[in-house]
This record gives structure tokens, sequence and C-alpha cells, in this order.
């Protein structure tokens, strides 16, 4: 089982950068593909980005390409989605989940944390 809370959410200017944290429970964190996704207002869960369990390859929806970097600190059990020139359309709760690496669809999430990009 693995636990994953998130935070680093807030409000935030457009233009403006956030950076959020995962963090894990259990010794298997390096295992798992981690991922992060968002849900706006009205709107259905959405793939963000996603890295492999050693980091060194990632994928990013392609609405935030360029402005969104996601990364991962094993050694701490942490992944982080740095958030950048960052858009109205930005807003949304923002869920960790890691994944089998062999498999697209995420094992486990986290609770979310609101993201708020004011105009």
């Amino acid at each position: 089982q693995v636990q994953l809370v998130e935070s680093g959410g807030g409000l935030v200017q457009a233009g403006g950068s956030l950076r959020l944290s995962c963090a894990a429970s259990g010794p298997t964190f390096s295992r798992y593909a981690m991922a992060w996704y968002c849900q706006g207002p009205g709107k259905e869960r959405e793939f963000v980005a996603r890295i492999s369990t050693s980091g060194i390859n990632t994928r990013y929806a392609d609405s935030v390409k360029g402005r969104f970097t996601i990364s991962r600190d094993n050694a701490k059990n942490t992944v982080y989605l740095r958030m950048n020139s960052m858009k109205p359309e930005d807003t949304a709760v923002y869920y960790c989940a890691s994944s089998d690496p062999l498999v697209s669809t995420p094992s486990y999430w986290g609770q979310g944390t609101q993201v708020t990009v004011s105009s």
C-alpha cells in the first residue's frame, strides 16, 4: 500500500509559479512511475505529467509543455511539479498518482491540492 500526500498548492497570479510536492510512504517509491493529474471546475480529471522510476524519462500534456516540469527525488520519496508561467486555465485540484512502470493507469492517488490562478 502506498500513501501519497500532496502539498504546495495555493493562490497565484497569472504568470507566476508554484511548486507542488508529493510525499510517498513506504520503501518501494523508486519502483513506481509517478504522475500528476488535475481536475478543473466542471471538468474530468486529466493527465498533466509523468516521470519514470529513475527520473530519466518524462512526458507532458501538450497544454503544459515548456511550462511545467516534473521531477523526483527517490532518496526523499518525493515527486515534484514545478509550474511556471501559470494561466487561469491551470486552476484545478492537482493529484499525485503512482503506477506500475509498465502501465499508465495509476494504482494509488493522493488526496489532491488546490491550485488557483487569478487573472
